[in-house]
């Protein structure tokens, strides 16, 4: 059905066989090349990812609801992790439904979130977000909370510690992620899913391999 890469920092591409969707591309902010997004659709959950192309399918930045190709997707405002409660919501999540499947793609967002932003979101297969920390993003604890609210079959981390990559704070390893929320952990290069997750009963966190 579809596949996901994982390149570095928040950046993701999820593949189907009509349509490429790339989250965050401007990757070249924690030292790696931005990923090329020509004919693919950019999802931003910051303005300050956008690469400025001009060449891409669609350029997705602000909450709504979008349709294009295989992705459903709908957008909600939420508060950065780094921003103070008068600075307004500067962060899109993001609701993305490809076929039977449910993906949430979470930002550097404030650790907790309302009770209108969770129905937003809705009951969710696949959950991507950050878990390095560092007064930046959510931490380990904070991201197996959300979690656990969310209640996914599937947890794909992203934004933690990597030698390769320059950070703007110091980000914690992936290792305190996996001990907090005490899921088992698939590691892959690539994650292909070729059919609903209905079958499986327990959350399983999966690595997918920086590429």
């Amino acid at each position: 059905m579809f596949e996901i890469e994982y390149k570095g920092g928040n950046s993701v591409i999820i593949n189907t066989k009509k349509a490429k969707l790339i989250v965050d591309p401007k990757l070249s902010l924690v030292g790696p090349n931005d990923i090329s997004t020509k004919d693919s659709i950019e999802l931003l959950t910051e303005d300050r990812f956008n690469t400025n192309n001009g060449n891409t399918r669609l350029t997705i930045n602000s909450p709504g609801e979008y349709g294009i190709a295989d992705f459903d997707i709908n957008g909600i405002a939420a508060r950065r992790h780094i921003d103070t409660e008068n600075e307004g919501l500067k962060v899109t999540i993001y609701r993305i439904e490809i076929g039977d499947l449910r993906v949430g793609i979470i930002g550097n967002i404030f650790g907790k979130l309302s009770d209108d932003q969770l129905e937003a979101l809705g009951v969710l297969d696949i959950v991507i977000l950050p878990v390095g920390g560092g007064g930046y993003t959510l931490d380990a604890v904070e991201a197996a909370a959300l979690i656990r609210t969310i209640s996914p079959k599937v947890v794909v981390p992203i934004h933690y510690a990597d030698s390769s990559l320059k950070y703007e704070v110091p980000q914690d390893g992936l290792d305190l992620f996996i001990k907090e929320l005490g899921a088992p952990v698939e590691t892959v290069s690539r994650y292909k899913l070729k059919q609903p997750l209905t079958n499986q009963a327990n959350l399983q966190i999966v690595e997918i391999t920086r590429s």
